[in-house]
């Protein structure tokens, strides 16, 4: 067994883990303790690059959502 195995502590965090703390850092209501998990378990680049695909999806969805608004207005 290695040491990941041994200690779930040290184990590299999951997607869904990586998902939900940029989620809540993007809403501002990340907690004290899964930061320190972030910045001991996690990869920078793992983060950089879930930020970034969250902030295009977001954008692409609020274009997306006016553009209908006033497609509707319009007609």
């Amino acid at each position: 067994m290695n040491d990941q195995e041994k200690d779930p502590e040290q184990a590299p965090l999951t997607f869904r883990e990586m998902l939900q703390s940029v989620l809540a850092a993007a809403l501002g209501v990340q907690s004290g303790k899964n930061r320190s998990r972030d910045f001991s378990r996690g990869k920078p680049g793992h983060f950089i690059m879930l930020g970034v695909l969250f902030t295009v999806l977001f954008v692409v969805i609020l274009l997306a959502t006016v553009k209908l608004i006033l497609h509707l207005a319009v007609g």
